[in-house]
């Protein structure tokens, strides 16, 4: 025993107080979440889960995050993959506003920017007013407590996570390849989609993981953007959790959540591997 442990690197013993942290801050709880989820006063028992997957309204729950979940992805995904090359691209001060511009609002907590997407979002808010402005609506139209709101929302919110892990994929790609692509005959969409966009699938990949991990447990968000009508397979927990007092149902609730959220992280790992073995 001495001896094996005298073979680790004495560097690997370094990670032994963020090791021995997560096992008791994240670990553990959703240990006993998984235990309260299938251990009741009569023994083990799925029961929880049959129930679960038999009832409408489940899912509708599960419906409704998935869609949320893969709207905002793409939201992102079309706004940020552009905001990435564009930082990959600039230097000096512009690149650093550009970095500023996408790293502060991480430090700004998910309530204060929820509450101020309320404000944008109301019948008397800054698009509605943009919109009358411009003559494409005659009278507000309503996207506060709506899936549209929702989804600029939680857009905006977890938009930083898209553009960053692009970003520190695109700004590693070799700007001579185009160079090299258009003179053998190649034009720019057919060089950028050819080499560029091919070798920036890893970022895109990561963002993706971490957008849509994000959008399926939100909960602050849709409590606050779309109201406690439109559940969410995190929303349903708290509130069976905090309100129904029923800790099997947000057991079995956070449980598939969490299968979900570790099914994202093996298949965006596989394809990622998948994308640098093939180059």
């Amino acid at each position: 025993m001495i001896a094996a442990m005298r073979r680790i690197d004495p560097l690997a013993w370094l990670a032994v107080p963020a090791t021995a942290y997560l096992a008791f801050a994240f670990a553990l709880p959703l240990g006993l979440l998984l235990v309260k989820s299938v251990w009741t006063a009569d023994g083990f028992t799925l029961a929880s889960y049959v129930k679960f997957f038999a009832d409408p309204f489940s899912w509708r729950v599960l419906t409704n995050t998935l869609k949320i979940a893969f709207l905002v992805t793409l939201v992102t995904l079309l706004l940020g993959y552009p905001v990435a090359f564009a930082l990959a691209m600039s230097r000096g001060w512009l690149q650093v506003m550009l970095l500023v511009a996408m790293i502060l609002p991480l430090s700004i907590g998910a309530v204060v920017k929820a509450f101020s997407w309320q404000i944008v979002l109301r019948r008397d808010g800054v698009v509605n007013r943009f919109l009358e402005w411009t003559g494409l609506i005659d009278e507000p139209v309503r996207f506060l407590f709506t899936e549209t709101g929702l989804v600029l929302g939680a857009a905006n919110i977890f938009l930083p996570f898209m553009v960053l892990p692009i970003y520190s994929v695109v700004r590693l790609i070799d700007p001579r390849l185009s160079e090299a692509a258009a003179t053998l005959g190649a034009g720019p969409v057919y060089g950028f989609l050819r080499i560029t966009a091919i070798l920036s699938l890893p970022g895109v990949v990561a963002g993706i993981a971490f957008v849509f991990s994000l959008s399926i447990s939100m909960y602050v968000i849709p409590s606050l953007l779309i109201g406690d009508r439109y559940q969410l397979l995190a929303t349903l927990t708290g509130r069976s959790f905090l309100f129904l007092r029923n800790e099997t149902l947000g057991s079995t609730v956070a449980v598939i959540l969490l299968i979900i959220a570790i099914a994202v992280v093996m298949v965006s790992s596989y394809l990622s591997n998948r994308l640098r073995s093939a180059r």
